[in-house]
C-alpha cells in the first residue's frame, strides 16, 4: 500500500504563527497598516492579508504618524526603530523571540569589543537585522570553508575575542561543521543561535527523506527555512519544492510508492493539508486497480454516529489522519483524540496503529470525514466507571485539570469530578499538587443519564490507611525497630507516621541533648527510623524513641573521660552558684562559684558568658548520680606563686621589710 507520512514538525514556527496572529490582530484595529517587508515568505498569506487591509512595504518612506508599521519576525536594525520613533507611527513588534536573543547577545559582545562572526545569508533580512546591532567589526559568512578563509586571515594567530553566531534558520549540518571548527581557537566563543525548531525540523526532513522515494518540501520560494529543507533532503531522496498543491499535478509520481512532506515555517497547516490530500490521491490512483476493493468501498457506508476502525497513517501537531477504508480522508481533530488536554497527538497514536473512532461529521464533497477517538475512550471509560461504582471497586485515572471546587480526573477516558472534599489535599494547600498525577479512586456518584460521576481519593487512602493500621497492629512488637515519615511536631514531641498509624515521640524520646523545642532534632517529611517503646491496643496509641542507646552520652563520658582529664567546655547556663558547661552533648558539668576564679566571685555572670568555651578540669564523675564537676581555678598557677616575687620587689624597692598580712576576717 502506498503511504505519505506527513513530518510532524512541519509548517509555522512559534515565531512566524506569532507574527501571523499579531498582523491579523492588527488589521481589525487600525488603519493603514502596513509590514516592512513581507510578514512571512509565503504568497497566500501575504495576499490574504492585503485584502484585510495590510499592505508590504519596502521601506518607510511616505509613513507618517497617523500609520501602524509591523516590524515581521525576521526582525530589523535599531536604525528602524530609531527613524519609526522620530516619524512617531504606532510600531507593532512581531520580531520572533529566538532573533531578539540574538540582537541582544550581537549588542552586548560587540559593546565589550568583540569581533561579530554571523553564519548566513547577507542578504537575508533577519542577518541585514543583526548586522544592524554589531557595529564596525562584523563579518558574514556562508559555510566552514569560509569561515575558516576568514579565521586564517583575521584571527589565527591574533589574541582578539571574537563571537561566533548564525542566522535561526541557518543549515543545522553546516552550523556543526563551523562550531567544531570554531571551538579549536580559545579566542572565540560559539553562540547556538539555530532555532531548536529549525534543527528538529531539519532533522525530521532529513529521516523522512532517507525513508521514503521522495520528499515534498511545501514553502515559499523566497523562504530560506525552505529552501534549507529542500537542500537536506535532496541528498537523501528525490525532491520537490512547491508552494501549493497544484503544483504536484505537474510532476509524474508513477514510480513513486512512498512520500515523505515537510514544510517550512512560513507555510499555513491548509496548505500542507491540501498537499496531503492531493498527494494521497496521486498515489491513490497510481495504485494497481484492486476491483473487490473498490466495489468495498464505492458500497461501504458511513453516517454521523458510527463507530468504525482505521488504520493512523499519519500524525501532526494539530491532528490525526485515519484510513478508515472508505473514499474519505478521515481526520481526528486534536481535541477529538484524548480526554487530556495537556496530551500531543504523537503521545496517544502512532502510525500503524489500529483505533476505533467515531464519525462527527462527513463532507461527501471534498471527501472528509471527521472522527472522534475521545468519544470511543469515553464510552469506555464510562462502562469501567459504572462497573467501579455498582461493586465499589478502585479505578485508577490521571488529575487533567484543576478547576474551582476540585480537580478532573481522566478514568480510561471518561472525565471524573472530585470535589476538594474528597481529594485528601487540606484545605489550606493548592490542589496544583496533584495535576498531572495518577491516583486512584472510588466512585461515590454516577448521572447515568448524563454520564457524569463524582469520585474520591480520600476515601481510597482513608481504606488504605486503614489496612495499614491492621496490618500494624496485628504485627507490631515493642522494641522493634520500624520506619516511619514525621507527620506533625508539637511542643511536647513528634508524630510520626509508622503505616496507617501516628505514633508519639516524645521530646524526652527524641534526642540525648538538651533542646528547647522538637523542630531543632527532626523536620515534617523526614524519613527517620524509630523504636516502638509502648502499643496500647484499646486506644490506638503507640509510643516511639527515636534516640538511639548507642548514642547515650554517659556511655560515651565513661569511655572517653577521666577524673582529672582537662577538658574543652560551653558554658549552657549561669545559675547564682556556679556555671554548667558542656563537656559532649548530654553531658553537663557544674564550675562552683568557688571554681571559677582564684579570687572571690560574688557574680558568676562578672566572670563567665553564655557561649563562652573555657578549659577546665575534671574533679568529680559520679555516675550513679551523673553529675560532674569541673574546675578552672585547678589550672590556674597558686597564690604563692603569684605573690612571692612581687612582694620582694616591693621590700628592696622600700628599703625595708615588708609588713606581716593581717589575719583574714
Amino acid at each position: 500500500m502506498r503511504k505519505v507520512t506527513v513530518a510532524k514538525t512541519a509548517g509555522f514556527c512559534f515565531g512566524v504563527d506569532r507574527a501571523v496572529k499579531l498582523a491579523y490582530e492588527t488589521a481589525e484595529r487600525y488603519d493603514r497598516v502596513y509590514t516592512l517587508g513581507p510578514i512571512i515568505h509565503n504568497p497566500d498569506v501575504v495576499k490574504d492579508l492585503e485584502a484585510k487591509g495590510v499592505k508590504a512595504i519596502d521601506s518607510l518612506d511616505g509613513i507618517t504618524a497617523e500609520d501602524t508599521v509591523i516590524i515581521r519576525s525576521h526582525g530589523v536594525g535599531p536604525d528602524v526603530y530609531e527613524k519609526l520613533l522620530e516619524i512617531g507611527a504606532r510600531v507593532v513588534d512581531a520580531t520572533c523571540p529566538y532573533v531578539k536573543k540574538i540582537h541582544q547577545i550581537v549588542a552586548e559582545r560587540s559593546a565589550a569589543g568583540d569581533d561579530i562572526l554571523i553564519a548566513g545569508d547577507s542578504d537575508h533580512p533577519e542577518v541585514k537585522g543583526i548586522v544592524g546591532y554589531a557595529g564596525e567589526n562584523c563579518f558574514v559568512f556562508e559555510n566552514a570553508d569560509d569561515l575558516m578563509k576568514l579565521i586564517r586571515k583575521k584571527y589565527e594567530n591574533s589574541q582578539k575575542s571574537v563571537a561566533i553566531l548564525s542566522q535561526t534558520t541557518y543549515n543545522i549540518t553546516k552550523w556543526e561543521n563551523c562550531r567544531s571548527l570554531a571551538e579549536q581557537f580559545p579566542n572565540i566563543t560559539v553562540y547556538d543561535t539555530v532555532c531548536a525548531a529549525t534543527g528538529k525540523r531539519q532533522s525530521e526532513a532529513q529521516t523522512l527523506s532517507k525513508e521514503n522515494d521522495v520528499m515534498i518540501i511545501v514553502g515559499g520560494c523566497n523562504s530560506s527555512n525552505t529552501k534549507k529543507l529542500y537542500d537536506v533532503c535532496s541528498e537523501n531522496s528525490e525532491c520537490y519544492l512547491i508552494e501549493n498543491a497544484e503544483e504536484l499535478k505537474k510532476i509524474d509520481f508513477s514510480r513513486v510508492r512512498s512520500a515523505g512532506i515537510s514544510a517550512g515555517a512560513s507555510t499555513p497547516a491548509y496548505i500542507i493539508k491540501e498537499v496531503q490530500k492531493t498527494m494521497t490521491e496521486i498515489l491513490t490512483k497510481e495504485e494497481e486497480f484492486n476491483f473487490e476493493e473498490a466495489i468495498e468501498q464505492t458500497f461501504k457506508k458511513i453516517y454521523t454516529g458510527k463507530r468504525v476502525s482505521g488504520i493512523v497513517t499519519a500524525v501532526n501537531p494539530t491532528e490525526v489522519i485515519v484510513d478508515i477504508g472508505t473514499k474519505h480522508t478521515g481526520y481526528i481533530p486534536q481535541s477529538e483524540l484524548s480526554s487530556d488536554p495537556n496530551v500531543k497527538p504523537s503521545d496517544v497514536v502512532s502510525v500503524g496503529d489500529e483505533i476505533d473512532v467515531i464519525v462527527t461529521k462527513i463532507n461527501d464533497v471534498e471527501g472528509i470525514v471527521y472522527l472522534s477517538k475521545k468519544q470511543v475512550d469515553a464510552q469506555k471509560g464510562y462502562d469501567d466507571v459504572k462497573k467501579a461504582a455498582d461493586d465499589g471497586s478502585t479505578v485508577s485515572g490521571v488529575v487533567t485539570n484543576v478547576i474551582k471546587g476540585g480537580v478532573i480526573v481522566v478514568v480510561s477516558g471518561m472525565r471524573v469530578f472530585v470535589p476538594a472534599s474528597q481529594t485528601g489535599v487540606r484545605a489550606d494547600a493548592s490542589l496544583d499538587s496533584l495535576l498531572k498525577q495518577t491516583v486512584n479512586l472510588k466512585i461515590i456518584e454516577l448521572n447515568e443519564q448524563r454520564k457524569r460521576a463524582v469520585g474520591s481519593i480520600r476515601k481510597v487512602a482513608a481504606e488504605e490507611r486503614a489496612a495499614k493500621r491492621a496490618a500494624f497492629f496485628e504485627n507490631a512488637v515493642i522494641g522493634s525497630t520500624v520506619e516511619g515519615e514525621v507527620k506533625s511536631i508539637t511542643d511536647y514531641g513528634v508524630f510520626v507516621d509508622v503505616g496507617g498509624v501516628d505514633g508519639l515521640v516524645r521530646k524526652s524520646d527524641l534526642t540525648w541533648a538538651r533542646i528547647k523545642h522538637p523542630s531543632e532534632v527532626v523536620s515534617v517529611g523526614d524519613r527517620i527510623e524509630v523504636t516502638i517503646k509502648d502499643i496500647d491496643h484499646e486506644t490506638g496509641k503507640v509510643s516511639l524513641v527515636y534516640k538511639k542507646q548507642a548514642d547515650y552520652p554517659w556511655d560515651i563520658f565513661r569511655n572517653n573521660f577521666e577524673l582529672g582529664q582537662v577538658v574543652e567546655a560551653k558554658i549552657v547556663s549561669i545559675t547564682s552558684f556556679g556555671a554548667f558547661a558542656q563537656i559532649i552533648p548530654g553531658i553537663d558539668g557544674l564550675i562552683h562559684i568557688s571554681q571559677i576564679a582564684d579570687q572571690r566571685v560574688n557574680n558568676v555572670a562578672d566572670f563567665l558568658t553564655v557561649g563562652d568555651v573555657v578549659t577546665a578540669k575534671i574533679t568529680e564523675c559520679d555516675f550513679e548520680k551523673k553529675r560532674v564537676s569541673l574546675s578552672i581555678r585547678a589550672l590556674l598557677p597558686s597564690a604563692e606563686e603569684t605573690e612571692a616575687p612581687e612582694t620582694e620587689e616591693v621590700s628592696e624597692t622600700a628599703g625595708e621589710e615588708a609588713p606581716e598580712a593581717e589575719p583574714a576576717e
